[in-house]
């Protein structure tokens, strides 16, 4: 079968598109022909070795942490998936990816694709909506009522935290550039902040309960958020390289999310899909033998919007 793998960590040119072999699922695991997958930022991290603390894989390594595709073969102990199911999931990061014509996952961190999109673009849903739905509920508790900033809402997870916070009923503050800013306000926000000409602290006059930074801001701008929640409330960081600061005499709490696969909250999100609720949006899509040029374009400039890797 055809894959794209590194055998060294480095520039987007160590990415290899080769014929490897075809995987076979062991037991409680399941084989899937995959239809896509996406790029994420931390496939470029991975592939550079800035992540080998963290997430060990071993080379040569096969990127795509995120895969849609169709059950192809069965393992030992899988009973709930069969064969010919179409499916997506958020694989484990230090394991072989999907950028590839087939990719081993566990059987229970799959969920059925959603029904109405393509079930190539439905691989751009589980990672970046995992991020927004744990980052938002899980760690903010956020509930109908209360004011939530997103500082950097014009990128992929950006798009799903808008929709699944202004859905839960909550006031949406969201900072976006010129290129997204349109994007954003169709997603929900109440009000945008064009960041490349406003301070966000001098644009909220408002406390809010909630702030859910994805933007790789300097830190003293992440600090300076701190300044604009309201005592009891929460910062939650996705830029994880660096330390979400908090304020304890103000019971204000910093949060560093690192995202977990979940099948049961991503089966969530396929459902509000198929309800309409959800917007799945693909900025472009690249074919797999060209997974080292997209690698290269991410790395010269910010992807606009979310990318899928198709097979």
């Amino acid at each position: 079968m055809k894959a794209v793998r590194f055998h060294e960590f480095g520039g987007p040119e160590v990415l290899r598109y080769e014929d490897v072999e075809q995987p076979t699922p062991g037991s409680g695991q399941v084989r899937i022909r995959v239809a896509a997958t996406s790029f994420n930022g931390v496939d470029g991290n991975i592939r550079a070795g800035y992540m080998q603390g963290p997430i060990p894989v071993e080379l040569p390594h096969t990127p795509g942490i995120d895969v849609a595709g169709t059950v192809d073969a069965l393992g030992d102990d899988v009973d709930e998936i069969a064969v010919g199911d179409p499916v997506i999931g958020f694989l484990p990061m230090a394991g072989a990816g999907a950028a590839a014509e087939f990719v081993i996952a566990p059987a229970d961190i799959l969920t059925g694709a959603p029904k109405n999109i393509p079930l190539a673009d439905s691989a751009a849903l589980p990672l970046v909506g995992l991020t927004a739905w744990q980052a938002l509920f899980d760690h903010g508790n956020l509930t109908a009522g209360q004011r939530v900033l997103i500082n950097g809402a014009g990128g992929a997870v950006g798009g799903y935290a808008v929709q699944l916070a202004k859905e839960a009923g909550a006031q949406v503050i969201a900072t976006a550039s010129p290129r997204s800013a349109d994007r954003v306000e169709a997603a929900g926000a109440d009000e945008v902040v064009d960041h490349t000409t406003t301070g966000v602290t001098a644009a909220v006059t408002e406390p809010v309960d909630l702030v859910l930074n994805l933007a790789p801001v300097p830190p003293e701008q992440l600090a300076a958020l701190v300044s604009l929640i309201r005592d009891g409330g929460t910062l939650v960081n996705t830029t994880v390289w660096m330390p979400a600061p908090s304020d304890e005499e103000r019971g204000v709490r910093g949060i560093d999310l690192f995202v977990r696969s979940d099948a049961d909250q991503l089966a969530d999100l396929v459902a509000r899909v198929n309800t309409g609720e959800l917007r799945v949006e693909v900025a472009q899509r690249v074919a797999l033998a060209d997974l080292s040029a997209l690698h290269a374009q991410a790395g010269a400039a910010e992807l606009p919007g979310k990318t899928i890797v198709t097979l």
